[in-house]
């Protein structure tokens, strides 16, 4: 049976490492990007502001991961940088959508990001899947439009899965890499309070559930993908500087200088969002890394 994977934003810190335990699984891999031929998989051209795409893209594929989406934290949130947030999500989804509704192809199963961003800042209260989206919040209002235009892939009859991504660690890239940083030149500490729940995953685990809903037909609506066990910000930069064996000297960042550093950006870090994993553990997936030391010691703990 053919096992063709076609990927958008395919590299990307979650693309690069999906592709690699694709091709490990025994599945064939192909990305769509503007420059095709800069990657070693088999590449298509696609360029989602213009509404254009290699027509034999779709056609390829036996099954769609759609990550394509220009990242949140870098830079700060000028109007422009704002509009390319929601514009490099929503125009690729849409492209593909409608790439599908053509028929003509044999597409078993759509796989799309979203982010736990939808829920926007909800202190210490647990959200789940079925928790509303927040309200006058930028992060949850390109999530909702970039949900839309997934599911409008499932009125074509398509399997569509949709994952809301927590924080996802890898030494690689994302948000790891300057706390990290930071803890190692010994000038770690809580930011803002420091009480702000974060969801975080590891980045294998991620993959993994990713690759699980694309080979199970029971995968379909819409799932947290997070760890079993949120931490707020200032334990989690506690057990990052245990792991690391530095100790943490600083008090805390103040909010203001965070705002004053970063503008709305901050809201990333600042954001408490203490989200519920039972979703996806009720589907059967189980968390290599389900605890925080485990997965930062699966990145740092032969730096002792």
């Amino acid at each position: 049976m053919s096992r063709k994977v076609l990927i958008t934003g395919g590299t990307g810190l979650i693309g690069t490492r999906l592709a690699e335990m694709l091709i490990d699984a025994g599945y064939e891999v192909a990305l769509l990007s503007r420059q095709p031929g800069t990657s070693r998989y088999r590449g298509f051209r696609w360029d989602p502001q213009a509404g254009s795409i290699d027509e034999a893209a779709v056609t390829y594929a036996d099954y769609i991961i759609n990550l394509a989406g220009s990242s949140v934290s870098d830079g700060k949130w000028t109007n422009e940088r704002k509009r390319d947030i929601l514009s490099s999500r929503l125009a690729g989804t849409e492209l593909i959508a409608r790439e599908l509704a053509k028929g003509n192809h044999h597409v078993r199963a759509f796989i799309s990001a979203s982010a736990i961003g939808i829920y926007g800042d909800q202190d210490d209260k647990v959200v789940n899947e079925q928790s509303p989206p927040a309200a006058n919040d930028f992060l949850a209002d390109v999530c909702q439009k970039w949900e839309a235009a997934a599911q409008s892939v499932a009125q074509n009859d398509i399997r569509t899965a949709i994952f809301r991504i927590g924080i996802v660690l890898s030494p690689d890239g994302g948000a790891l890499v300057p706390l990290a940083r930071v803890v190692k030149m010994m000038a770690g500490a809580p930011l803002g309070t420091g009480r702000q729940y974060m969801s975080w995953i590891h980045l294998d685990d991620l993959c993994r559930l990713l690759i699980q809903a694309l080979e199970e037909p029971k995968w379909e609506g819409t799932y947290n993908a997070v760890s079993p066990n949120p931490v707020t910000n200032k334990d989690f930069t506690e057990t990052l500087a245990g792991v690391l064996h530095r100790p943490l000297v600083l008090p805390k960042v103040p909010e203001f200088g965070l705002k004053l550093m970063m503008g709305e950006m901050s809201e990333i870090v600042l954001a408490s969002q203490r989200v519920s994993a039972e979703k996806v553990l009720k589907q059967g997936f189980e968390f290599e890394y389900p605890t925080l030391k485990v997965a930062l010691e699966s990145f740092y703990g032969e730096e002792v």
